[in-house]
Parts: C-alpha cells; structure tokens; sequence
C-alpha cells in the first residue's frame, strides 16, 4: 500500500509539471487513500466499468484529478500511461477535471466544489431506491456504497449543506463522504476563512462521524471496515492529510495545491519519498500487484451476475422491469397515447404538465422525481405514489425541502444510477438557483427533466422578486440544454415527447395561469414541436406580418393576428416554442418559415429580447420585456408593459 501511495505521488507530480498546470497537493496528500480505495477496498472490476452493482466513487474536489487518473491507471481502467503524459492536453481522457464522457472510471464531471457531493447523494438515493424496489431476501442484487472525496472548498460551499442535510434526513446508509481535512485552502492556510466545527455540523445533520490520520494506512482500515459491515446513516470521515504529501519545502502550504512543484522540488520529494527519480514511473511489483487484483475483480462481479441470474429467474417480472429501467425503454404508443390524453382547456401549463407526467408515470416506471418545496404550485406530485421517506424508499415522490441547488445536483445523480430518470420542479425565476448544477448536466447530457413554472410577469402579484424576465435567455445560452416553452395543453404533450426523445437535460417551462388551446397546435409531433418552430397560422397571400411567439404569447399574437388582418393584412404566425429543436432542422426548413420577403417581422414574447434579433433581422420589432416586471393583478401587468393587442398594433403598425 505504501509503495502504491507513493507511485500515486509520483504519477501526480509528473504529470502536473509536464503539463505546467495542475494540483499537485491533494493527490500527494491523499494517496494513502487512493491506495487503499483502489488497491483494496472498493467492489469495483475495471475490465467491466459499468457493472451495475459497482461502488461509486466520485471525486468531488475535482481539481485533484490527478489522483484520480493515478488510481483509474494503476487499477486496470482505459487510462494509459501514454494518458496521465497528456494531463490537461487537448482530446485526452485526462482533463483538467474529471469528465465522465471523457474518461473510463469517472462517475460524474467535476470541478465546481460541492456538486459532487449532491451526486453522490444522488446516487445514494437512487440505489436505495432500486435496492427496495428490486432486492428479495434471497437475492440482494443492489447492495453497493456510493464514495466522494470532498476537500475545504466543497465543504465551505453551500451545496455540500443542502445535499447533507437531506442525506442525514433520509438516513442514507449507503454513502460515505470523505473530507481531506489537510487544513489549507488555495490562497492560504485555511484557518485565514473558516473556523467552523465540521464534525459538530455533520452530526447535527444526522450523520455518524470518524476522525482518522488520512496518511495512515491501518487507522484508513480500521474505520472502513467498520463502515463496510456496520453502517447505519451515511459517514463523514474526516481524514487528516498533509497537502503535497512528501514534498520538503511545499507540502503542508497553499504552495502544493494549484501550481507545479516544479523541477529541483519534485527531485527532492522523489528523494524523501524513495522514488526513483525516473519520471512516470510504476514500480513492476505495482503492477503485479493489480494485474493479481484484477482476477479477484472479476471473480466478484461473476459471483454477483451468479445471484442476479438466480434472481432473474425466481423473479421474471421484477427482471422485466428491471430491464425497462436499466435501457430507458419507452413504450411503443406513448406518444399516441400522449396526443390522445384529453386534458380540458383552458388550462394552465403547469397543470397541463402535472396531468401529463401522471400519464406518463403509469407508462414509465423509471420516472421518479419531486420539488423544492413547491409541488403543490409547480405540480410535480405524482398523485397515485408515495412519498419517499427516511427508510421508506419505495415511493416514486421526492421531498427536495427548500434546497434548489441540492436538487438539481441530486437529480443529476439519480440519473447517474443509469435506471432512474428524475424529474424536478420549482419557479422559473429560481433556476438561477440552479443554474451551475443545469450547466454540469448539459455538459455531461444527464437526461434530467426540469419543470420550471411561474413563468413570466404573468404570475401577478408576488412582483419582481418572482417574475422572470432574463431568464429564457439564460437558460438557451446554455449548450445542450433543452429549452421548451409550450403555448398549451397540446404542445405541454408533445414538449415531453421531445423531452423523452432527447438524451440530454431539457427544462419545460410552464405558465401559471390558464391558457387557451389554439387552433394550428394540434399536429403529430414530427411537424410540429419536433421541429422547434412551426407555422400555426398561414397568410393568405404576400404576408404583411410576420409574428413569432413562444409560450403564453402565442394566444395574444394569434389575437394580433385576427386584427391585422380585419385591416386587410396579410399575417404569417409561427409558434416557436424550441429554439434548439429548430436549430436543428435542415436549411430548407428554416427557409420556408424565415426566408424571403415574409414582411414586417415582429417577436411576442414576455421576457428580454435577448437572441431574437437572429429570428426577427435587425428592423423586426421585439415586443418583450425591458424591466423587472412590477407587483400587480397579471391583467394590469399586460396593460402596463405593452403586452395588449392593443398596445401591439400601435407598435408595429
């Protein structure tokens, strides 16, 4: 194990400084660990790195990937040497920070502190799910733990209090957190910011707590073991580590975490350390060692696959089931029985939704989910489940409490089980609240469904702390992100159709109040909200007008519409509820809605005009919002900001 903690130090040296860029200081610091973990302890087999019932292990202070990439190499996984050469190179599976598109052995992507914790309580959940779900007495064919290294910065920043807090609610134990307490910080000694009793916190959230020497081999073994048979909540073990582990003149300072050793430094910690001043180099008997290790892996997973086919056996429906989960299989005719649900308008959209994912619910076993402490105003309760509860995991309804952050990070893990798709829900103007856990999920294409309502100044009179108006735009910047914002209760169906289709995350985003069902929505999906914008209202000859709009403006430019033309104009209506679906569509597409002398165009809707101009040219006319919105009836509102037919006519006419 010593021998193996220090080629983790050496790789993680090396590399750094050939990169000229990196952390050194905690992969030294916690190489101890990594050894342990990796050379002993987890129920992992690298030769099949998605074996379903695995231990996960997440680094959550990310920029120590190098540890990371150490233990994934020397353990057996897609991780050559030739690689750990590459740290931070373009195309290598090796970046900067964890990425688990990127790399064999990464759980989840990292590097904002803090999130990995909410995944790994994510995923925590999520086997305790399908552990009460699946498992017979006979046959537990769930029975894994879920690890995450976090650091100083993960514990400082808010997510880790949010995600631990409902952790210790939900007495998950089948996670283990461990904090490399090595007492330094970027800029300095950590004392400089932070004083807090991090074990008194822990334990005030519910959570059993261990304080060990991280640098010692039999006190990491001594606690572990105890967890691996006798845990009952989930464990904080606060492990005590030196940062930059070895090296004479920098380990123990600031000075070891974000910069390279550098050349004589690093020769010096090879010397204290007993490593060969070699560079990148892996001791033979290492080698052996996991190459030993591996058959040992392997036997594992195959006695494990022995209780899962005896369980597939005495349990046909629970494999059938487990199956459609496992693939995310959806059934044949969801869709027709999506356009076929009668839903009676006028509706609001999230009351729309709400009616629609009970449907699917009953037709997608693998839909879990909850909200912040709003599912009785953003409509995510599934009504014909449960709630989940502490010890209580067989409901399908998660009670996030007022923690968005932590609920997006969650959600983002339990999808990472890869048998859960999770759903979550809270007011548009809170996904700000949200937003870098979204921006993780689109980077990594986490299927991941969020519910947003409340979704314009038309939410009335809570005034502008509730009312979006910036944030269509914010959430469309994100790359890879699915933006919806349906105009009724038939483009709600076909928006999670288009949800369901797509292997990212998408936000749905959802009116408060009622909306009627427009003429020209009601179209199979392929022509319709699969394209992202589509005409719902032709001109009768050369058209005048152009109006485009999303969401609950689609009702007012359809009203737009009727007017111009009793003044004998020629109006074009083009509802455009998915800006990434339509950016998708082939050149002639976009031509036959955009291209060519279409007349005045003008965009209708309640929020910045942000992006529009790329739709409407230079001289079209943005109708939205250039304010924060005001406390007032919705009615008052649309009078007050221009959104009127009456006010729409004297602009553009």
């Amino acid at each position: 194990m010593k021998q193996i903690a220090n080629t983790i130090r050496g790789l993680s040296m090396d590399a750094v400084q050939k990169a000229d860029s990196g952390h050194p200081g905690l992969p030294m610091g916690c190489a101890e660990l990594g050894a342990y973990l990796y050379g002993y302890y987890l129920k992992q087999n690298p030769k099949n790195s998605k074996w379903l019932n695995r231990d996960r292990f997440i680094l959550s202070a990310g920029h120590g990937s190098m540890w990371l990439y150490s233990c994934l190499h020397l353990a057996g996984y897609k991780i050559t040497l030739e690689d750990i050469k590459n740290f931070r190179q373009l195309h290598s599976p090796t970046p900067g920070h964890p990425e688990s598109f990127m790399t064999d052995g990464v759980e989840t992507t990292t590097g904002p502190l803090g999130q990995g914790v909410g995944n790994a309580v994510g995923q925590a959940l999520g086997f305790k799910i399908l552990g009460e779900k699946f498992n017979t007495e006979k046959h537990p064919i769930f029975n894994n733990k879920v690890y995450v290294l976090m650091g100083d910065g993960c514990v400082m920043e808010g997510i880790s209090s949010e995600v631990s807090s409902l952790a210790g609610h939900l007495k998950l134990n089948n996670l283990v957190a461990i904090y490399d307490a090595n007492h330094v910080s970027l800029d300095g000694p950590l004392a400089e910011s932070s004083s807090e009793d991090t074990k008194t916190r822990y334990k005030a959230y519910g959570w059993d707590v261990f304080e060990i020497d991280g640098n010692d081999i039999e006190a990491i073994d001594t606690v572990f073991s105890q967890i691996r048979h006798y845990q009952e909540k989930p464990c904080l073990v606060i492990a005590h580590t030196i940062i930059g582990k070895g090296a004479p003149n920098k380990g123990g300072t600031y000075k070891a975490h974000g910069s390279p050793l550098g050349v004589e430094e690093i020769k010096a910690a090879k010397d204290e350390l007993g490593i060969p001043q070699e560079d990148f180099y892996v001791p033979q008997a290492v080698i052996n060692y996991f190459q030993n290790k591996l058959v040992s892996d392997a036997k594992e997973q195959n006695e494990w696959k022995q209780i899962f086919e005896e369980w597939a056996k005495e349990n046909p429906s629970k494999f059938q089931e487990l199956e459609v989960m496992l693939h995310h299989k959806l059934p044949d005719d969801f869709e027709q029985k999506l356009q076929h649900l009668m839903i009676k308008a006028p509706i609001s959209g999230r009351k729309a939704s709400q009616e629609v994912l009970n449907s699917l619910a009953d037709m997608i076993p693998q839909l879990y989910g909850g909200s912040a402490d709003l599912s009785s105003s953003d409509m995510t309760m599934l009504k014909k489940f449960s709630l989940i509860a502490p010890n209580e995991f067989h409901g399908r309804n998660i009670k996030f409490g007022v923690r968005e952050f932590g609920m997006a990070t969650i959600a983002t893990g339990l999808y990472q089980t890869g048998m859960i798709l999770p759903f979550v829900g809270t007011f548009l103007t809170f996904s700000d609240y949200m937003r870098n856990a979204i921006r993780l999920a689109a980077l990594q294409h986490a299927q991941v469904f969020y519910q947003f309502t409340h979704d314009s100044i038309f939410l009335g009179e809570d005034g502008p702390t509730h009312q979006p108006v910036e944030h269509y735009a914010a959430l469309r910047a994100i790359p890879q992100l699915q933006v919806i914002r349906p105009a009724d209760s038939y483009e709600v169906k076909m928006s999670w159709i288009a949800a369901l289709q797509y292997k990212g995350p998408t936000a749905l985003i959802l009116s408060r109040q009622n909306l009627p069902d427009l003429a020209g929505t009601n179209i199979p999906y392929v022509e319709g909200m699969g394209r992202g914008a589509y005409i719902v209202k032709k001109e009768k000859g050369k058209a005048d007008f152009t109006l485009v709009a999303t969401g609950s403006e689609l009702s007012l430019a359809m009203n737009v519409a009727n007017e111009l033309e009793k003044l004998g104009k020629n109006v074009r209506v083009i509802s455009m509820p998915c800006w990434a679906l339509f950016e998708k569509q082939p050149i002639d597409y976009k031509e036959s809605l955009f291209g060519g002398d279409i007349g005045k165009r003008v965009s209708i809707e309640a929020g910045v005009d942000l992006g529009w101009h790329k739709y409407i040219g230079r001289d079209g006319i943005a109708i939205c919002m250039e304010h924060f919105g005001a406390s007032a009836p919705a009615g008052v509102l649309a009078k007050e900001f221009g959104f009127t037919v009456e006010a729409i006519l004297e602009r553009i006419l």
